[in-house]
């Protein structure tokens, strides 16, 4: 054993100090036995209300004075029983009174530290953070924090997991960021407008309850039907408003940051190299304007926007800050398939494009609504050529590439000799990609 060795054994079993939430945590943990109540009366709506029909002034009275005090200790107790602490190497959670569980999150498997602060939180003071953790289903969190300490807690880990000493790492405090894009909320509101997703849903909803009604006079069926086609018109359109709302893309050491929300304000940061691939959306009403919305792959994370629309120019920069050294090919430079290719897609064959250069493997699909997609090279996993019997028939084929995300991107209708020699200047462009990629660091 080596004396580094000796000395990290000596670092761990060093007592470490153990930290609560904020004090205003158990008012939030005190509705759990409160949703419980409630959700059992909506899951048996009938038997609820037969139950409150016999309930009497004083067996309500009753019931509130224990079912108050019991909520008020449950969320007491869950507070009391949580702890996080931070060592050299990871962070820990330990959670439960009567079931214990002790989350043990390496630092260096961190993809994301967001703060995020709804409505309340951002009331009383308050900011949750989050956690994407590569292989975890579900981001670990610690709600609440102080809001300074939720930051300076975040700027801590990200330090020490780039390799910043504990006794410095206190001392780094949050890297400053350098403002890239900010989406101005008229700008967002006319982009809503002119999505057709926005007008589909609502016209959805004005049309089929009525034709329903017409068909079954049923109120029942007619709410069970228009209630969510209203809820996914509001989704697609105020919905997005407001989460969207005051979009700000910054750049730091530590990544790109984005800050969004009119009600609820969300501070998310996209892990520098992290990104499997970016994904240029260009739907049919914005090019008049030439606006794009960007969205991303990142294994491991839900981040998914990057801009939620701006000015190609501008969102063109903003991807260069992402993939460092990637251009996006311009329209003139995708090339379509062979003119055969509408017998297999007739008219939506010429929304199809591809380009492959030094840096990126590009992939264009969509006629009304097109996608153009970016995949570094050194963010392909495998490659794939497929080819049914009716495209074999007119030599065609499909060229996929799958990325560190579990998504698969595809260049379709290729001529298949094309495809075929795709397929292998593909595999070999991906080994010397990774093997010339810089690492993955934080604040690198």
């Amino acid at each position: 054993m080596t004396t580094q060795d000796v000395d990290d054994a000596v670092r761990e079993k060093k007592p470490v100090a153990e930290r609560r939430l904020h004090p205003v945590t158990p008012l939030r943990r005190a509705w759990a036995p409160v949703a419980v109540v409630i959700g059992w009366a909506l899951h048996d709506p009938d038997q609820a209300q037969r139950q409150l029909t016999r309930l009497t002034t004083t067996t309500l009275l009753i019931a509130l004075a224990v079912l108050v005090p019991t909520a008020a200790l449950y969320g007491f107790l869950s507070w009391w029983f949580t702890h996080f602490a931070v060592t050299e190497s990871e962070l820990r959670i330990r959670t439960g009174l009567l079931f214990r569980r002790t989350a043990h999150i390496r630092l260096e498997r961190v993809q994301a530290i967001d703060v995020t602060q709804p409505l309340l939180a951002r009331v009383a003071g308050v900011a949750k953070l989050k956690l994407d953790v590569i292989g975890a289903d579900k981001k670990d969190e610690l709600a609440f924090l102080g809001e300074r300490e939720a930051r300076a807690l975040r700027a801590e880990l990200l330090a020490r997991a780039a390799g910043f000493a504990p006794e410095t790492a206190h001392e780094v405090g949050e890297a400053p960021a350098r403002e890239l894009l900010r989406t101005p909320p008229f700008q967002l509101a006319i982009s809503l407008l002119l999505t057709g997703s926005t007008w589909g849903a609502l016209a959805a909803a004005l049309v089929v309850p009525p034709v329903l009604w017409l068909a079954t006079h049923s109120v029942w069926t007619v709410l069970a039907t228009g209630v969510p086609l209203l809820g996914a018109a509001a989704t697609s359109s105020v919905g997005r408003f407001v989460g969207e709302y005051d979009w700000t893309v910054g750049e730091s050491p530590d990544g790109l940051r984005i800050d969004h929300g009119l009600l609820d304000r969300t501070h998310e940061t996209v892990p520098p190299g992290r990104v499997q691939a970016v994904r240029i959306v260009e739907p049919l009403l914005w090019r008049r304007r030439r606006w794009v919305r960007v969205e991303l792959d990142v294994a491991g994370s839900s981040n998914s926007v990057l801009v939620p629309v701006a000015p190609r120019e501008l969102a063109e920069d903003v991807v260069a800050r992402v993939l460092p050294g990637v251009r996006v090919p311009a329209a003139a430079a995708l090339s379509r398939p062979p003119r055969r290719a509408w017998r297999c897609v007739p008219v939506w064959w010429r929304g199809h494009g591809l380009a492959v250069t030094e840096a990126v493997f590009a992939s264009r699909h969509g006629l009304l609504r097109r996608r153009l997609t970016l995949v570094p090279h050194a963010k392909v996993q495998s490659v794939r050529l497929t080819q049914g019997p009716w495209k074999r028939l007119w030599r065609l084929a499909d060229v996929h590439v799958d990325t560190g995300a579990n998504k698969s991107v595809t260049a379709r209708l290729r001529d298949a000799q094309e495809a075929a020699e795709l397929l292998r200047a593909q595999a070999e462009r991906s080994r010397t990609g990774r093997r010339d990629a810089l690492p993955d660091r934080w604040m690198a």
